[in-house]
């Protein structure tokens, strides 16, 4: 018999290359990784598929949020005062507007920024590259009210088609907003327009502005007069060689740009004119209200 001892069991757990090994369970990390997996792969795969759809989506997303956001905050502002309808109508009038400016500067390889909306003080697009000259400016300055005459030219067109009055109210306002725009001082449009007619205009538009804060006191007014100020006082001072240069134009570009100005100043007063309400007749938003003795 033999005595010799026993070998000692198999460790079931060897360190090394062993026959059995004890099963580790992956933590929930690992479990979400590995089952969001395909995903990612397929995710990616559409990337690529669509990325000349997707990327300019993402370009484009800032400025649709600054543009988009703030014109639907102005409805919503407007809306309070005059009616969703209207204030919807109001809006897209001054996006036209604001358009022809955008137009206008890219046609001269100038860098804008996307308009933005300011509740009751309307929008403006910012220049990121600076006109390099007066007949540069002035054409970027009345770029706005022709585009934004056309739009106010559409609404009176719906008016004539349906018989709607409320097209007729827009058009009336939107003529009424470009001509206000056209006021010759500082940074209205006007004032950059007579750059390339004279900036002694600069004058006249500060008698007109003082007029109408005089006859109808308003904190818009009376901030555009103040923002206006430096550039009419650097009529009085002497002008550098480089500022000469700037309002250089020639005779031939000075007499285009007074008819197209005082020619879109006619057409706006002509258009109000033909757009105005008599007395007599119903609000412009009347037509949405009930008439006496009719139930909603």
């Amino acid at each position: 018999m033999d005595d010799s001892p026993l070998p000692p069991p198999l460790d079931p757990t060897p360190t090394g290359g062993g026959l059995l090994k004890e099963r580790v369970e992956p933590s929930f990390g690992q479990k979400i990784k590995k089952a969001l997996g395909p995903v990612g792969v397929v995710f990616v795969a559409l990337f690529s598929k669509f990325k000349l759809l997707v990327l300019p989506v993402i370009k484009f997303l800032p400025v649709f949020l600054k543009t988009g956001g703030t014109m639907f905050l102005s409805v919503w502002v407007y809306a309070m005062a005059w009616g969703w309808p209207f204030a919807a109508g109001f809006v897209v009038l001054i996006f036209i507007h604001e358009c022809g400016h955008l137009l206008m500067a890219k046609k001269f390889g100038l860098k804008v920024s996307a308009p933005m909306f300011i509740p009751f003080m309307g929008a403006f697009i910012a220049l990121k590259d600076a006109p390099r000259n007066a007949w540069m400016e002035a054409w970027v300055g009345i770029g706005g009210p022709l585009l934004g005459t056309l739009g106010a030219c559409a609404s009176q067109g719906l008016y004539l088609a349906t018989g709607n009055p409320f097209y007729r109210g827009l058009a009336y306002t939107g003529f009424f907003l470009n001509l206000f725009n056209l006021a010759p001082i500082g940074f209205l449009d006007g004032g950059r327009i007579v750059t390339a007619v004279s900036p002694w205009l600069w004058v006249a538009g500060l008698i007109i502005v003082g007029a109408m804060i005089f006859t109808h006191p308003n904190f818009l007014l009376i901030l555009i007069l103040l923002m206006s100020l430096p550039r009419l006082f650097s009529l009085f001072r002497a002008k550098t060689d480089e500022e000469k240069r700037y309002f250089e134009v020639t005779p031939a570009q000075r007499w285009t740009m007074a008819l197209m100005y005082f020619g879109l100043v006619a057409f706006l007063v002509a258009g109000m004119r033909a757009t105005h309400f008599a007395p007599q007749t119903r609000p412009v938003v009347a037509w949405m209200e009930p008439s006496p003795g009719r139930t909603r």
